[in-house]
């Protein structure tokens, strides 16, 4: 065991397994250290700065936390990202839609899109996972999603407390004048 070991498995456990090469280097912890353990196979190398621990069991939101820390830290997940996450309706995206303010240069997997993010957006963190708000979110895919499928939503999002009452009553009017 080296000296980065615990330092490394404590930042990536409190993240779904995963350390930026960021993370890493404000801890102490150059790049050349992380590209070791990955060839050692302690790490694994899933995108530009991004590494996740071999040894962990995988979680539901996974791929949810890894499509977030690919595109970068002011990313979050976006619209029927939200929804799929949060099991709040059924949704299967072809794609993680990922909003993020800034430009995104680095070449990225296939399942994320990156988004423009709109002005209105709340970003809450649900499960650990930088999220448009929900409220948000239900509105973003009005185009896209089935109008009872959203009604469902906003009815388990209120049961579950990620909406209040004035944010369900407003969702359900939007969702009148789409119906």
């Amino acid at each position: 065991m080296t000296k980065y070991d615990d330092i490394i498995y404590d930042i990536a456990s409190d993240n779904f397994g995963l350390i930026t090469s960021a993370e890493a280097r404000e801890a102490g912890v150059s790049n050349m250290e992380l590209v070791q353990y990955a060839r050692r196979g302690r790490l694994e190398r899933i995108g530009q700065g991004l590494y996740r621990l071999t040894r962990r069991t995988p979680e539901a939101n996974d791929s949810y936390a890894a499509a977030v820390a690919l595109v970068g830290p002011e990313a979050y997940l976006y619209g029927e990202g939200v929804l799929g996450m949060l099991e709040l309706c059924p949704v299967n995206p072809a794609y993680i839609p990922v909003a993020t303010p800034k430009r995104v240069r680095k070449q990225l997997p296939s399942y994320i899109r990156v988004v423009n993010p709109r002005e209105e957006d709340a970003v809450e963190t649900y499960d650990g996972i930088r999220s448009q708000s929900v409220a948000a979110a239900i509105r973003s895919c009005l185009p896209t999603v089935l109008p009872d499928r959203l009604t469902s939503a906003v009815e388990t999002a209120f049961a579950e407390g990620y909406i209040n009452e004035s944010e369900k009553k407003a969702l359900a009017a939007d969702l009148e004048v789409v119906a």
